[in-house]
């Protein structure tokens, strides 16, 4: 056996892993992540290194393998921890050691350290004193100013003796040597968020949330390390339920992370954390310098924080001795990273609090059904939190059916009872928020007068139209030609359903000449802080009407907003994705728990075209339990995650005669060496988009109940891609339960 050795990750000559013999006396005692001493280079220089695997086979001259000499003192330490989940997670997603490694420690130097330096005098006042009197003498002018300013202050910040005092290094350097004074230097690390005072807490928790700390906290104390599941409803107070199981755990000496999705990381969520918790708390985003990153971790490495909080990076925290991982909205796609390795958050956090000794929170209120699988299945544990916090009523809820509107002569995407909302909203001066479900949209046809969607039939998900004509399924490659009436009820009004946020701004306009209206979506945030400058706008009631895409129905707090509108639901409904009935239900439920959060009881509006899909019924009566069971029977009937586990083979090539070979025997290898007859295998199939900047793409679908059967299958697969030198130049990832269509 070799042992697999990355020497230095911060050294971009040596981001490889090196071969090593394994001595008889650590045979039984290495394991991945675990810090070891070796020879390195000519001078065999002892040099620590990551062990990150074993090999049976030597890849180099094996007369020139040198061996570990011995596991280093400290091996537990955090970069070890680290190490060792960079190997689970290229062994559970696929990818190479480096990209997992340069995943979780993703500081590869350290960025512009600032660092504070201070003249301290080291003699008493006598001998100081007459230490000036032989400058004096001896016409050292510089010398003598400098311990002139000593003898009055003792202690001076470096720059003002080199700016005000007008002295040179040289001149420090010499007084240093002959021991009248000391050059001293401290890191200092910036802190994002400045100023930040821990207020005092007197909260009283309502029946939901004490049942929930209490369950979760006994578990705890017991030395049980489980995965909780908080299932509440907007406005139930999940937050103050994160913040004292957070207490809890500080209290005994422990760390936490909190993870957001990006969109959620607003400046209120934070606050709430820094109240509690003063400047202990720290956080993480895209919006932070290198420099500011690296801080943050160093700060979290030395113990001088206790809570991180930001996006799925923020998992990577290297906390000495972690002891919870929340995972806020954890139903969020932005937990799954679009790079390799493809890690999902939540299974990544699970693995990091086995290997920690940490529990997993996660809480939304419309759970993922991956979570509420394994909630049912006795895998999480599920808290429940049924009520709002206040005990205000959830907003009341109209379908309106837009085949009915169409019959009956009205053509806009303003519905009628929308339209006379809205003008009792401007009289009463409250708010109004328009909402076009454009998630994953990609074309879909549909009649506008029956509702029919042209649907594949192998795949359970609606086919997508092509310029070329053709209406293409992503999962399978199933195609067949556009039509020009419908199929169900004949009619010609049958086609792609486009608006845009743009078209529905102008309509507004002429519609409510007098209504101030905002429009929040990629093209009106593109500059810095837009997001924050609208969203403020509209909060202080300097408009009316915000129209916007999913970005808007996520975590916000306007008391004056009475009506919702969700102008489109189909638009997600009957994208070509397994999951558009769950992503339609969470984006409408979000949509509608806007409405009436204050005072005021709030009114929503949803226009579909299928009022009775059970997406669409069930969001309107917020009901979750019902969704679940439907949803749920649709994955295991055509065999999806959470029931069946998902393997997509993504691969890409500029040369597409290639790519289509290299699909076609990579489809061969795997049918035949597949030994388990529940394997489905599927494609290769063409993409929702096929060409990316003159790069051809392909993909391979194989589904299995067991997630272990798919692992096995990929590394057999990657094997099998590393010793066929057809596929150099070809482009493989893999991605498990993918998130999106490729």
């Amino acid at each position: 056996m070799y042992a697999n050795i990355i020497v230095d990750i911060t050294h971009e000559k040596l981001d490889k892993i090196f071969q090593y013999s394994i001595p008889p006396e650590l045979e039984e005692v290495l394991q991945v992540g675990m810090e070891v001493v070796i020879p390195f280079g000519r001078g065999n220089r002892e040099t620590k290194g990551y062990l990150v695997g074993f090999a049976q086979k030597c890849d180099y001259d094996p007369s020139k393998i040198k061996p570990i000499l011995h596991v280093a003192e400290k091996s537990v330490a955090m970069e070890a921890k680290m190490v060792a989940l960079a190997a689970w997670m290229k062994e559970y997603y696929g990818g190479t050691m480096i990209q997992s490694l340069k995943t979780v420690l993703p500081i590869k130097k350290q960025e512009n350290a600032k660092v504070k330096r201070r003249v301290r005098l080291l003699l008493g006042e006598a001998e100081g004193k007459a230490k000036l009197d032989f400058y004096l003498q001896k016409n050292q002018r510089a010398r003598a100013r400098l311990l002139a300013a000593l003898l009055d202050d003792g202690s001076l910040e470096y720059e003002l003796v080199t700016k005000k005092l007008n002295i040179s290094l040289p001149v420090i350097r010499a007084l240093e040597e002959q021991g009248v004074l000391v050059l001293e230097s401290e890191q200092v690390y910036r802190n994002p968020v400045q100023g930040q005072q821990k207020e005092a807490r007197t909260l009283i928790h309502t029946e939901e949330q004490s049942g929930a700390i209490d369950l979760f906290w006994k578990d705890y104390q017991a030395g049980i390390r489980g995965t909780y599941l908080i299932h509440g409803v907007t406005g139930s107070g999940k937050t103050e339920v994160y913040i004292e199981m957070i207490a809890r755990v500080i209290a005994q000496g422990r760390q936490a992370i909190v993870l957001i999705p990006e969109i959620a990381l607003t400046y209120q969520t934070v606050m709430r954390f820094y109240k509690c918790f003063g400047d202990r708390v720290s956080i993480m985003n895209s919006r932070l310098s290198q420099g500011e990153r690296y801080d943050q971790m160093m700060r979290a490495k030395d113990g001088k924080i206790d809570v991180m909080i930001g996006p799925r990076s923020a998992l990577f925290t290297p906390f000495p001795n972690l002891g919870l991982i929340v995972i806020d909205e954890e139903h969020e796609t932005t937990y799954k990273s679009e790079q390799v390795p493809r890690y999902h958050a939540r299974e990544t956090a699970e693995a990091r609090g086995r290997m920690e000794d940490a529990s997993v929170l996660l809480g939304s209120a419309t759970p993922s059904l991956e979570a509420s699988y394994r909630a049912r299945s006795g895998e999480y544990t599920l808290l429940p939190m049924k009520n709002r916090a206040q005990m205000q009523e959830l907003a009341t809820v109209y379908t309106v059916d837009l085949r009915e509107e169409l019959q009956e002569g009205n053509r806009s995407i303003i519905s009628r009872k929308l339209h006379e909302l809205i003008e009792d909203r401007l009289q009463k001066k409250e708010q109004i928020m328009l909402f076009i479900n454009r998630r994953g949209y990609a074309g879909f046809i549909s009649c506008r007068s029956c509702g029919y969607v042209v649907k594949c039939p192998h795949c359970d998900v609606s086919l997508s139209s092509h310029r070329n004509g053709k209406l293409v399924c992503h999962y399978c490659g199933y195609e067949q030609p556009k039509m020009k009436t419908c199929p169900e009820c004949g009619s010609v009004h049958i086609g792609e359903f486009r608006a845009g946020t743009q078209q529905i701004e102008d309509l507004l306009k002429k519609e409510f000449p007098a209504a101030r209206v905002l429009r929040m979506d990629m093209d009106t945030t593109k500059e810095k802080d837009g997001h924050e400058k609208i969203l403020s706008a509209f909060a202080n009631e300097e408009a009316d009407i915000l129209i916007g895409t999913q970005m808007i129905v996520k975590g916000h707090d306007f008391p004056n907003v009475t009506l919702v509108g969700a102008l489109a639901a189909d638009m997600s409904l009957y994208s070509d994705d397994y999951r558009a009935g769950e992503r339609t239900f969470q984006l409408l439920t979000q949509a509608v728990g806007r409405a009436g959060r204050g005072q005021k009881h709030g009114e929503a509006v949803i226009q579909t075209y299928s009022p009775e899909h059970y997406a669409i019924t069930c969001a309107a009566k917020q009901d979750y339990e019902s969704f679940y069971e439907e949803e749920i029977a649709y994955r295991d009937l055509m065999g999806y995650p959470p029931v069946h586990n998902l393997l997509a083979v993504l691969l890409a090539c500029e040369n597409e005669q290639l790519l289509e070979t290299a699909a076609k025997y990579l489809k061969e290898y795997a049918a035949r060496i597949n030994r388990n007859e529940t394997m489905r295998i599927i494609g290769p199939a063409s993409p929702g988009v096929g060409k990316i900047n003159d790069v051809y793409r392909k993909v391979i679908y194989l589904k299995d109940e067991k997630y272990d059967t798919l692992i096995e299958m990929k590394n057999k697969l990657e094997q099998y891609i590393e010793i066929n030198s057809g596929f150099n130049k070809v482009r493989i990832q893999f991605d498990f339960n993918p998130m999106n269509v490729f």
